[in-house]
Parts: C-alpha cells; sequence; structure tokens
C-alpha cells in the first residue's frame, strides 16, 4: 500500500498597496525566483539542469578574468527602488557591500540566461529596470549559446557584441575578458 503525503498549499496574501523587499522573505526557499517588479510581484519557476549549467560556466567564466576584489556571484538580489531582481549572474566592483540585496551602484554587470519562460521578461522587462537603475553592462545568454552584449547609452542599453557558437569576444567591460560561448554547457 502507498501512502502519500498531503501537503497544505501555501497561501500568501498580497500586502497592502506594493510588494517590498521584506515581503519577500516570506517566501519558502523553494527554487523558485521571487522577485518585485515595479512593486508587483513575479514568480519564475525553477530553473532546470541546463540552465543551472550555463549560470555555472558564465560564472566560471568572469571570475577566472576577475581582477582582485571583484565579486561574481549567481542569483544576488538587487535592490532599486521599487523593484528587487534576482539576475542570474552579477559582477560587483571592488568594496561593494556583499549584503544579501545589493545597491545598483556596486553593480558592473548583470546576466541572464534566457529561456523560453522568462524570454519576454528578459529580453524587456529586466533590462529596462537594470539600465533606470544605472548598471552599466547587461548580458543575455540565449539557446545556441549565443552571447547578447549591451552597454548602457543614457538610460538604455544598446547591443554592442554578439557572439555565437563559433566565435570569441575580446570584451572591455566589466573588466579585460576573452568569451567563448561555445565552451559554456
Amino acid at each position: 500500500m502507498t501512502m502519500l503525503s498531503q501537503v497544505s498549499p501555501v497561501r500568501w496574501s498580497a500586502p497592502e498597496g506594493r510588494w517590498t523587499e521584506p515581503d519577500l522573505h516570506l517566501f519558502p526557499q523553494d527554487g523558485h525566483r521571487y522577485e518585485i517588479l515595479d512593486g508587483s510581484l513575479h514568480v519564475t519557476p525553477r530553473a532546470d539542469a541546463r540552465h543551472d549549467s550555463m549560470v555555472e560556466s558564465v560564472v566560471t567564466t568572469l571570475r577566472s578574468a576577475a581582477p582582485p576584489g571583484w565579486w561574481v556571484c549567481a542569483r544576488l538580489g538587487i535592490e532599486m527602488g521599487t523593484s528587487n531582481l534576482v539576475p542570474d549572474v552579477t559582477v560587483l566592483r571592488p568594496h561593494s557591500s556583499g549584503s544579501i540585496w545589493v545597491d545598483p551602484a556596486d553593480v558592473a554587470l548583470v546576466v541572464e540566461i534566457e529561456s523560453d519562460e522568462t524570454r519576454r521578461y528578459d529580453r524587456l522587462l529586466k533590462p529596462a529596470v537594470y539600465a533606470a537603475a544605472g548598471i552599466p553592462a547587461y548580458w543575455r545568454v540565449e539557446a545556441g549559446p549565443v552571447l547578447r552584449v549591451h552597454a548602457l547609452t543614457d538610460e538604455s542599453y544598446q547591443a554592442i557584441e554578439d557572439a555565437g557558437t563559433d566565435g570569441q569576444l575580446q570584451l572591455d567591460s566589466p573588466y579585460p575578458i576573452r568569451v567563448n560561448p561555445a565552451q559554456w554547457r
């Protein structure tokens, strides 16, 4: 005889007005990504193994070239006014606070690994918030893998470089680094 345990679903009540960073501490550490975009809650499903492997590859590439004092972190939160976002990879400048929710002034680069579930979010919504917060560089990794490199100009990102499975890039930001997306898995 098989016994199935019954787990009661967790229910959350929306706060009065907007969601804020302290509200995020109410959620379980269940692999979902809980973020706030302009006061609204956004929940992303748990990432699959391919996505997690790609995050590890990007982190390894960035760490191997990082000058002393720079931090390369996976899934570190950035607090930006009414938005609290968690990029797949964040590069912090030396002497950053290192807290759970960092100030965007400490961030040199954010990287998002695109998936079917996050495509619109990673291409439109998150870059707009990162740009408004003044984060100077944004990378998006698409299927292939293909790396799309963007730099902040005025108040929005402009595409500056692309590299696919057959190309390498030599970049100067966030620090001098050679990347080859074909090696990422």
